[in-house]
């Protein structure tokens, strides 16, 4: 394993985040306690320090699940994440959005539910344009005061809305978001344009989800909608992958390379996000040790510069897609 430090947090994470979305019930490819309890004992064998979740996750299993485990060992050990915007373990009229209210209750929850006094991320899931974002930086910042919270952490916006939340931080003299989670890999790289020379003008540690495109980036071209968890991550954040103009080229080329290392189609993806400056550490989601183990794998495959040309060459601009 290799780590980095988290952006201006100063944490030291691993440099690959573990996502744990497939922790809980729902959806069939999702994984129950026991094969949760594997994956993420597995993980920590491996290196793996940095965890991320959200409330909204199997509505508050995932989190119950990797706070189960977690409290088997030095707590200490381990950078946490979770989220806040979307419904938890119980909807109603309050349990979405980013209002005071929704906040300091939907953390309650959280951290109950960790079975932590503390969590050492906590993000908004989206923007809330219901609620100012004034409203919610306060709110944010008094978490962060009580001891609630270590860092703040934003996901998919706009640029400019990321900008203005900082604005309004160092305005008021609230703590700031220090992280980015966005959704970016080959065939999806819109946030080179803004977001991330705004996270490298504020020092931001930058988390991708979604490194391999929901699998599309795994698998050649034409099998990508063969499984459930690819129809699911297509209908769940809307962003039609593979039917991008040059998808079925940049495919093509992980593909190629992939012969050439003697390595999985992931294992390229994944090698381009660790040699890629604009990145911290992509979250990693799988419902497998072995794809597990074969991500922490590609950490020792080094791609030459004319590789990473290779591959990056064949993009063109697409819609804007993962804010919402």
């Amino acid at each position: 394993m290799e780590y980095t430090t988290l952006g201006s947090t100063g944490m030291d994470v691993s440099r690959i985040c573990l996502g744990c979305m497939s922790f809980g019930s729902g959806r069939e490819w999702m994984l129950d306690d026991a094969a949760s309890r594997e994956l993420i004992e597995r993980a920590i064998d491996l290196g793996i320090t940095f965890f991320d979740t959200a409330n909204v996750y199997s509505a508050g299993e995932s989190e119950e699940i990797l706070g189960d485990v977690l409290a088997d060992y030095d707590r200490d050990e381990f950078v946490v994440g979770t989220k806040v915007r979307f419904p938890g373990a119980t909807d109603h009229r309050n349990a979405s959005g980013l209002s005071r209210k929704t906040i300091e209750q939907e953390l309650d929850a959280s951290l109950d539910r960790l079975g932590m006094e503390t969590v050492d991320l906590y993000q908004i899931h989206r923007w809330d344009y219901e609620t100012p974002i004034e409203t919610t930086l306060s709110a944010l910042d008094d978490a962060v005061r009580r001891g609630k919270v270590r860092h703040l952490g934003a996901s998919s916006m706009w640029a400019h809305q990321f900008l203005e939340a900082r604005r309004v931080s160092e305005r008021e003299g609230l703590a700031p978001f220090e992280t980015m989670q966005n959704l970016y890999h080959l065939a999806y790289r819109e946030e080179e344009r803004e977001m991330y020379p705004v996270c490298q003008q504020y020092d931001v540690g930058t988390i991708p989800w979604s490194p391999l495109g929901a699998g599309y980036l795994a698998r050649p071209h034409e099998a990508f909608q063969t499984t459930t968890r690819a129809d699911h991550e297509v209908e769940n954040a809307g962003v039609p992958y593979h039917e991008f103009p040059a998808s079925e080229a940049i495919n093509e080329r992980v593909a190629e390379l992939a012969d050439e290392y003697d390595a999985t189609m992931a294992q390229i993806a994944l090698a381009w996000h660790f040699q890629n400056d604009n990145v911290t550490a992509p979250i990693v989601g799988t419902s497998s040790v072995e794809h597990l183990e074969e991500a922490v794998a590609a950490l020792d495959i080094s791609l030459s510069s004319s590789d990473v040309e290779y591959l990056e060459e064949p993009y063109e601009p697409v819609p804007v897609y993962g804010h919402e």
